[in-house]
């Protein structure tokens, strides 16, 4: 029986007791990337090769003067190809990009991380502009997800490189952005845990925008500590309490919208996860939400990502539109034909369905549903724009529920390993991401 892949404080331990050094897992990373067989030339966009192997020198030694700047410095991490990092080239998965300037700082998040002491390993390919929720890239090539690698299944997305890579153990936690889903599908896709913050709690500058109003930045990673200490990281606050238990917290679990179109896979995973976490103690209460089935009305005429999207790119449109990925690009254009009025119109419904959601879930602790009602769909299955326009929509719905929400979310791995990978999406409202991570790392705990 195989071990059980490294958390972050288990990786930290090794290097505080000497058993592993930062250079040795570097190296251990960069061979990863650098397998034939693997998906390394996928999975990244760059490597910093030359830069990771030095940092990692420089933490051993400071680690070993006692100097540490934390207890994980020296530990691999990937980076979403989204985020300045200085003397780079930030694409954003896309060829329009390439002959930009190099970056003249760090974005934010990258700056508290690299603070902390974490070796980059490299660039994360995505979706490009991280529109869309799949995963797939026609410039860089998509990673295949890790579940039946033989047919090839998509990694989700739009971060899709950065779960695949610390799937893998090509780094071993990926920073990425959520704006709609995209730490939460590739992790529930990968088998991973994945986190997507209060949006305002983690600053968004350095990192190209796809949604001013609906983006978070957050990790991916294999459990929810991992999870949970990154996110004190780029948050600059102090850790989280993980302690507690399930013993009399009530869930909400929605009946409608989120169950539309699942299969039977989701729903044997989550059945199941949902009668440990009441074995655990949990109240797990079933009910309606209306409210839900308001998200297509609102978006019917405009929306956040259209709209702020083509706000960003009209001008590189007008110049290099032909460089884009046409179905990245076609949904961009959307924006262009929304009026200020529905832009506002859509503002003030946001403001109605976050406070009328509010009220209906009062007395709960979180929110308890799938993560996508499907399992990875196969690469092949993506041979039209309909059936793409289709399942992207399926894998984005129930994520783009708490982004809408203005909430904090995380998905934790649910199911059998000899099935297809299923997500538990756990969730709350905004400021309650201490409270999500304390419920969060007892679940995992109820789940193993």
């Amino acid at each position: 029986m195989s071990q059980p892949a490294p958390t972050l404080e288990d990786i930290a331990r090794q290097l505080d007791t000497g058993e592993i050094t930062s250079r040795q897992l570097v190296e251990d990373c960069l061979a990863r990337i650098a397998d034939p067989d693997g998906e390394g030339a996928l999975t990244y966009i760059s490597v910093d090769t030359v830069g990771a192997r030095a940092v990692a020198n420089a933490m051993d030694a400071l680690r070993k003067a006692g100097a540490a700047p934390s207890r994980f410095a020296g530990i691999p991490i990937s980076i979403k190809d989204l985020f300045d990092i200085k003397g780079q080239v930030t694409r954003a998965g896309s060829k329009v990009l390439s002959d930009r300037p190099p970056a003249a700082e760090d974005a934010t998040a990258v700056a508290r991380l690299r603070q902390a002491g974490f070796v980059v390993m490299g660039r994360t390919n995505m979706t490009e502009f991280a529109y869309s929720g799949v995963g797939l890239n026609p410039h860089y090539g998509t990673p295949r997800g890790v579940w039946n690698r033989t047919q090839g299944h998509i990694p989700g997305g739009s971060s899709s490189g950065a779960a695949v890579s610390v799937a893998d153990h090509m780094a071993h936690v990926g920073l990425g952005t959520d704006t709609g889903g995209s730490c939460r599908i590739p992790a529930a896709f990968n088998r991973l845990v994945g986190y997507k913050p209060s949006a305002q709690r983690v600053p968004t500058k350095g990192a190209v925008p796809l949604s001013w109003t609906l983006d978070s930045i957050g990790s991916m990673a294999r459990s929810v500590s991992c999870c949970a200490n990154v996110d004190s990281i780029l948050a600059g606050e102090p850790e989280h309490d993980l302690s507690g238990s399930l013993e009399g917290v009530r869930f909400a679990s929605p009946t409608n919208y989120v169950w539309d179109g699942s299969e039977a896979a989701v729903r044997d995973a989550f059945r199941e996860a949902c009668q440990r976490l009441e074995r655990a103690g949990a109240d797990i209460v079933e009910l309606d939400v209306p409210e839900l089935s308001r998200i297509p009305q609102m978006s019917a005429k405009a929306s956040f990502t259209a709209a702020e999207s083509f706000a960003w790119h009209r001008a590189l449109l007008a110049e290099r539109g032909a460089d884009y990925d046409p179905r990245v690009k076609v949904r961009i254009e959307v924006g262009s034909a929304q009026l200020a009025a529905d832009y506002v119109d859509l503002l003030h419904a946001r403001q109605r369905f976050i406070a009328d959601v509010r009220h209906r879930l009062a007395g709960f602790d979180a929110i308890v549903c799938p993560t996508t009602p499907i399992t990875p769909p196969r690469l092949s299955d993506f041979t039209t724009d309909a059936e793409f326009g289709r399942l992207n929509g399926l894998c984005l719905r129930n994520p783009t529920v708490f982004n809408w929400l203005d909430g904090c979310s995380i998905s934790l791995p649910i199911g059998s390993a000899d099935v297809a990978p299923v997500g538990l999406m756990m969730s709350a409202f905004n400021g309650q991401d201490g409270t999500l991570f304390k419920l969060a790392a007892a679940a995992e705990r109820a789940l193993a």
